[in-house]
């Protein structure tokens, strides 16, 4: 599923792929505007599937942190308010979901932007972090072997 996922350096929010155009990925907001638009290799585009967060042994694909926070909300949006919360709420909160997260290289706003990232899927229906979706046409990116 996370594989057209994308995240968009400077582009608040989250995007699923929709096609391949000439020299661009054409993407659609998660949120319920549903816009569609361009985006350019310029753009600096990531696969939320390519996204790890740092702890103690090593790094959790994102994939694992959103099944975490999925069983901790009941699959719901979250009900912590991480916009308004202190780094030692934010702290103490994600250290729920993750325990072994490392603390000298997951910032605040990394915390912030995860939840914020988990309730936009949540809300997009997307609940299944684990399964693959298909673009409705054009170039599959899922088939990579880098899962």
């Amino acid at each position: 599923m996370l594989e057209t996922i994308l995240a968009i350096s400077g582009k608040p929010g989250l995007y699923k792929l929709v096609t391949r155009g000439n020299r661009s990925l054409i993407v659609e907001t998660l949120d319920e505007a549903k816009k569609r638009m361009p985006a350019f290799a310029a753009d600096r585009v990531i696969s939320l599937a390519d996204i790890a967060m740092y702890t103690e042994e090593g790094e959790v694909p994102l994939k694992v942190v959103l099944n975490n926070v999925k069983k901790k909300e009941n699959g719901e949006v979250a009900s912590f308010d991480y916009k308004k919360a202190s780094k030692n709420e934010l702290e103490a909160y994600f250290a729920e979901i993750l325990p072994t997260y490392d603390r000298d290289r997951v910032y605040p706003t990394d915390i912030k932007k995860l939840i914020g990232w988990y309730n936009l899927l949540i809300k997009a229906g997307i609940t299944d972090f684990d399964v693959t979706l298909e673009p409705t046409t054009g170039d599959n990116i899922a088939d990579r072997e880098d899962k």
